[in-house]
């Protein structure tokens, strides 16, 4: 299974209103578990293999900006955040020579490019799930994003 279908997946659990999806294949397991506030826990487990463990990796720093994200949330509370459907590398255009897919000021429409995320040696073009013009860029370019992760602040008026 790869990552858009992984993607796929998630979206169709937020839509469809069930509460729980488990899949498992022969090399890995996956669950989605979906509350009645409409977060979503996803669990990836691989198949089990014979290697040395793993140590654990320290909290990571974007888990500290998410709560100083709140409280512009709470000021601006008409404005819709684009958030970061997958962790990966979050870049503002296609190459270091090329414009940026969105600026500040910019109107975006539903399916236009506003980013790309690396995840796994894989650019994915992450599409606007909203129609409106961009408020505010959240996240600079060439830095690692987490799941969810807000990207961008969008006008929809």
């Amino acid at each position: 299974m790869n990552i858009k279908e992984i993607q796929d997946l998630i979206k169709f659990v937020a839509k469809s209103g069930v509460n729980e999806v488990e899949i498992e294949q022969k090399d890995f397991k996956i669950i989605i578990k979906s509350q009645a506030e409409a977060k979503e826990q996803i669990i990836v487990q691989a198949a089990p293999v014979a290697a040395a463990p793993v140590a654990a990796l320290p909290p990571a720093p974007a888990a500290a900006a998410a709560p100083a994200a709140a409280p512009a949330e709470e000021e601006n509370s008409n404005y819709i955040t684009v958030k970061s459907p997958m962790i990966g590398t979050f870049y503002r255009s296609a190459g270091p020579d090329k414009d940026s897919f969105v600026n500040v000021g910019d109107t975006i429409g539903v399916g236009d490019t506003v980013c790309i995320i690396e995840a796994m040696k894989l650019f994915n073009e992450i599409e606007a799930e909203v129609s409106g013009k961009i408020i505010k860029v959240l996240v600079d370019d060439s830095t690692p994003v987490e799941y969810d992760q807000p990207l961008f602040v969008v006008d929809p008026s």
